[in-house]
């Protein structure tokens, strides 16, 4: 029989080149002041991290609030996996809520993409905010069949 013990978030991790026992500075009220990290800044990041997944990219057109696959065939942008994704975020003291609609590269499994970006967004928020991801809501507008042709070198 194993018994879970609480862990005082203090005692966990040490302050980076800081003694064992030194917390690091967390999201609130501390003794340096207030900290706090605005929406934008963690939409911002959560973007970036969710096309450091090869497979996902930005989501579809959107024409009147619809998002609209395979665009290019109409005149509009096509869907491109080198563009960062439709994001929101909101943070609630040192929890935040993030979603992210994207396009996944066919013949790439849906559930492995998202729960690729899924983690990764969450670990590299969590990295460079100390924020805790409380939920990633991810919707796929797209699957990207056609990617551009590389760039020809002269």
């Amino acid at each position: 029989m194993t018994t879970d013990t609480a862990v005082e978030p203090s005692a966990r991790q040490p302050a980076p080149g800081g003694e064992p026992g030194a917390a690091e500075p967390s999201i609130g009220r501390n003794e340096l002041g207030t900290i706090s990290v605005d929406d934008s800044v963690v939409r911002k990041i959560a973007a970036r991290a969710a096309v450091e997944i090869p497979d996902a990219g930005a989501a579809a057109p959107r024409l009147l609030g619809k998002s609209i696959s395979g665009a290019g065939a109409l005149g509009a942008r096509d869907t491109s996996l080198n563009g960062l994704p439709k994001t929101s975020a909101r943070v609630d003291g040192s929890l935040v809520l993030i979603e992210l609609s994207l396009s996944v590269r066919w013949p790439a499994s849906i559930p492995a993409v998202t729960s690729a970006v899924r983690e990764h967004v969450r670990t590299r928020v969590h990295e460079m905010t100390g924020l805790v991801v409380a939920e990633v809501t991810i919707t796929v507008t797209d699957l990207v069949t056609r990617l551009p042709k590389p760039s020809r070198v002269r």
